[in-house]
């Protein structure tokens, strides 16, 4: 194992356990839960998640990943574990999904977490996702539409898959540490700079099939 801390990432469908797993795993690790969107974004992100420019949607998500990389940097440079819930994977992948059609390369360097895709059976991702309180945006409304298109964006990221159907968040949390006892926590990593263009230009579409 090397002395480097652990960066770590889930990615997922709504529904799939990310934010509920995230910070559990945080504290399992010793680790910090950096937010990927940073909190002096947020009365900002309102206001573009109110417009409908998927590519200016994309390039504010992917403003705010680059300020939070500034502060995963300064945790793993004092050598201390940090946790994401999501990272570029999932905006790339979302807003692929949702028909961006900027080309986007990410740059050399960047802070590679080991990435976790939370997996779960759809009726009952659909019956999680009944259990929320909050009104349903229109782009997670359009996520829905998408699920199977995002999934496919996914596959181009090097992920570790753990299903959480069956698990509650401790038992997810118990899978992800025992990948690491077993020896494979870094089987299938490999840096994001492999995908020299993570986010093709696709063609636009209106309608989906139906997962973030």
């Amino acid at each position: 194992m090397s002395d480097r801390p652990l960066f770590e990432a889930l990615e997922g469908l709504r529904g799939s356990g990310k934010s509920t797993v995230a910070p559990l795993l945080a504290t399992a690790r010793g680790a910090v839960l950096v937010p990927t969107v940073p909190l002096f974004y947020q009365p900002l992100r309102r206001r573009v998640d109110g417009r409908g420019s998927v590519e200016a949607r994309l390039c504010f998500y992917l403003s705010a990943l680059f300020t939070a990389v500034e502060e995963v940097r300064h945790h793993l440079a004092a050598g201390t574990p940090v946790v994401v819930e999501s990272y570029f994977a999932r905006c790339l992948a979302n807003h692929q999904a949702f028909g961006a059609r900027l080309g986007i390369a990410l740059p050399p360097g960047l802070p590679q977490p080991v990435t976790y895709h939370l997996l779960c059976a759809e009726d009952e991702r659909q019956r999680r996702l009944a259990r929320r309180a909050e009104p349903l945006s229109p782009w997670d409304a359009l996520s829905e539409e998408a699920p199977a298109r995002i999934t496919a964006a996914y596959a181009r990221f090097p992920m570790h898959r753990i299903d959480t159907t069956d698990r509650d968040p401790e038992e997810v949390v118990r899978a992800i540490l025992a990948m690491e006892q077993e020896g494979h926590h870094r089987a299938d990593a490999e840096p994001v700079g492999t995908h020299p263009h993570v986010l093709p230009p696709v063609p636009r579409r209106s309608g989906g099939t139906r997962v973030s």
